[in-house]
């Protein structure tokens, strides 16, 4: 069967002006995957990125010669947007900057959102899901043997509660455990599609890169 490999970018610039953007971390993260692919001869015959710069960014530092596609389907749903949007146009400062009050933030407003709530966000939970399951078909066509793709948590984690059928608050407890450059591996055929890895990190499975895991 064929191979789609999925991984969640490298750290980006939490607090930052711009988050969209690869800390030095996050692109000694994408090295070593990189390095790790290489020696263990994966090498993709078909790449794929979302739009987003720090997905592109990951790529770049994996290394791999292949010309990318851009599926958007495999973007981040916008948390920023979500956030905002959840407390009536601008959220408190600290959702924003304070590590532990973002997230809890964000476990809150994504429970709300899979529910319906938040309208003015500009992305309904139905249309993320949607563009997601979107992102899969395009990447799963057939003639391929090994597709990688460059992701975001979130979308990574609602392409393994769809395969598995999990319920909605799972996703959530996926997304927030999700590691920077994690890989998650999918084997698929024509009819079928199933998880056979998630969140795997063997390029941080010695002393000398053990320090380089993050989750954020």
């Amino acid at each position: 069967m064929a191979e789609l490999l999925v991984v969640r970018h490298g750290q980006a610039s939490f607090g930052a002006a711009n988050y969209d953007d690869l800390s030095d971390l996050g692109r000694q993260q994408s090295r070593a995957l990189g390095e790790t692919l290489r020696a263990l001869d994966w090498i993709p015959d078909r790449v794929i990125t979302g739009s987003l710069q720090r997905q592109k960014q990951t790529l770049a530092e994996i290394g791999f010669d292949a010309a990318p596609l851009e599926h958007p389907g495999w973007n981040e749903y916008d948390f920023h947007d979500l956030l905002h949007s959840r407390y009536g146009g601008t959220a408190p400062s600290e959702v924003i900057t304070d590590r532990k009050t973002h997230f809890r933030a964000l476990r809150e407003t994504l429970a709300e959102w899979q529910l319906g709530g938040i309208p003015a966000a500009r992305e309904s939970w139905q249309q993320f899901c949607s563009r997601v399951e979107q992102a899969r078909c395009h990447a799963v066509e057939q003639g391929r043997d090994r597709v990688l793709v460059v992701s975001s948590g979130g979308a990574i984690a609602r392409l393994v509660a769809s395969c598995l059928r999990l319920p909605n608050d799972q996703m959530i407890a996926l997304n927030l455990q999700i590691k920077n450059t994690s890989t998650s591996r999918f084997l698929f055929s024509k009819e079928k599609f199933f998880l056979h890895e998630f969140n795997s990190v063997p390029h941080f499975h010695n002393q000398d890169r053990a320090a380089l895991m993050t989750y954020s």
